[in-house]
């Protein structure tokens, strides 16, 4: 009998070894399986740190759009994109960790969700941040990988054309917006942007709709009319509607500006002169929300370009600079400045340039902590008020809309490619003009050569460089 309990025994404890050694070989952090919630996640933060982020090596728009320049180390607002590989790395980090994690997400959504209704909320909501994230990079760059990107077995994707891919994520967008069910549920909590609200994503899918409508409103002005029309009555009608993504007080999902300017104990950044400049000549009620007061506790800038003092100049607010500060993909100030310019352009969209102007002004001011008496302050100036401010509609709305876009970089550099206004200037030192594209990641030129080599064929000069305007930049 004790025999038998013996080998009862060391049978017991050697398949209890066995489990644990095998246990030993899963990677807990690395799992093998992920639920699509997870990646959707996932993507969603991704992104908001990629468009977030201050870091000079992944996104330097606040420099390229001059709402911010550098101290000591000058290259990026010098238009300096070679010496740290930042156009590779802003491809490489929205491909890899954007698109490919919604790509993926949605392959596991296919499956996974059993709910019909679900299924279709979530996988049009992946599908509508797809076509939002694409949207940057091909307004980045041009011509790029597309029908044939983010599928592993072809390690050699060829460039589509940028509007033939535009045309094609535009269809895209409209599809998945007819596909959302505002009386079924989605993500839940996994959703880290509206909670799984389905309604609110409608909102959100129609106002980018009318971002990408505008973007073409030089390049096609037809479509332009026709999308923006549809659009306006289903998209953001006030800030509650704003697309923010909340960061925590704590790591590592914090604010990118936080971490790079708080928690790494760099002084890198000070306010740009042009934006500050400009403020205190319209008296902004915005400037003390935007930027500290500076060493004789008032407001300037450096110099766009130069190497700058850290101690004497203002330096972005605290409140931007707090863990938890959100950044707001897209909000309602933007929805009516493009319905303003749309107006100007003599689309119907239930207002006056000059009605969806004050609107979009009010908005912003009120968003970043300001009151609607400051905003009927502002709006009376007749350096501010529409009838009155000098130049085109493209010039009074692409100068206010460039402050109001303060912390998105990218769509202030987009709006200033396509509207030509603010007037911005390159400094004496610059290594070319402003950019008004990308040159391609070097990554790409040495895997991808031959793809690489017939995108830049196509471009005026057939040179890859920062100064060929893209499809949508006609003026």
């Amino acid at each position: 009998m004790k025999k038998i309990l013996l080998i009862s025994g060391l049978l017991f404890i050697l398949a209890s070894c066995t489990k644990h050694l095998s246990e030993l070989n899963i990677d807990s952090k690395n799992p093998v399986v992920v639920p699509s919630e997870t990646l959707f996640s996932n993507a969603q933060l991704n992104l908001a740190n990629d468009l977030a982020t201050p870091n000079v090596n992944v996104n330097i728009w606040r420099m390229i759009a001059q709402h911010w320049t550098e101290t000591t180390y000058t290259d990026e607002s010098n238009y300096d994109l070679s010496t740290r590989p930042i156009p590779q790395t802003w491809w490489h980090t929205m491909y890899r960790d954007v698109l490919k994690n919604f790509e993926e997400a949605k392959k596991l959504i296919a499956t996974d969700v059993t709910d019909a209704n679900i299924k279709k909320n979530e996988l049009a909501i992946a599908e509508i941040l797809e076509v939002f994230s694409y949207h940057y990079i091909v307004t980045t760059f041009g011509d790029i990988p597309y029908s044939e990107a983010l599928d592993f077995n072809k390690v050699q994707p060829k460039f589509d054309d940028a509007k033939t891919v535009y045309d094609a994520l535009i269809a895209r967008l409209d599809a998945a917006i007819s596909n959302l069910n505002t009386s079924a549920e989605s993500f839940g909590s996994a959703d880290l942007l509206y909670g799984g609200d389905v309604a609110a994503w409608k909102k959100f899918a129609n106002s980018i709709k009318l971002k990408m409508g505008i973007l073409i409103a030089d390049s096609d002005p037809a479509k332009s009319k026709t999308m923006i029309e549809a659009a306006y009555t289903g998209a953001f009608t006030s800030n509650n509607d704003n697309a923010a993504f909340q960061f925590l007080a704590a790591p590592p999902n914090t604010n990118p500006v936080w971490v790079n300017l708080v928690q790494s104990g760099r002084k890198d950044f000070v306010a740009a002169n042009t934006l500050v400049n400009v403020m205190k000549g319209l008296n902004d009620p915005r400037i003390p929300l935007y930027f500290t007061v500076n060493a004789a506790s008032g407001y300037s800038g450096g110099i766009y370009g130069a190497s700058n003092s850290y101690a004497t100049f203002s330096k972005p607010s605290l409140t931007i600079q707090e863990p938890e500060f959100p950044y707001t993909f897209m909000d309602y100030s933007e929805v009516e400045f493009i319905l303003a310019e749309a107006a100007a352009r003599g689309m119907s969209v239930g207002g006056t340039a000059e009605f969806h102007y004050n609107k979009a002004i009010t908005a912003s001011i009120i968003d970043w902590g300001g009151t609607n008496a400051d905003a009927l302050l502002y709006l009376a100036q007749p350096s501010v008020a529409y009838t009155t401010a000098t130049g085109t509609y493209k010039q009074k709305i692409g100068m206010q809309k460039w402050i109001a876009l303060y912390e998105h970089g990218h769509d202030a550099w987009t709006d200033w490619r396509r509207l030509d206004y603010p007037q911005l200037v390159k400094p004496a030192s610059a290594l070319s003009d402003i950019p008004v594209r990308y040159f391609y990641p070097v990554s790409e030129q040495n895997l991808n050569g031959a793809n690489v080599a017939a995108a830049v064929a196509k471009l005026s000069g057939g040179q890859d460089v920062v100064t060929v305007k893209l499809w949508f930049d006609k003026f």
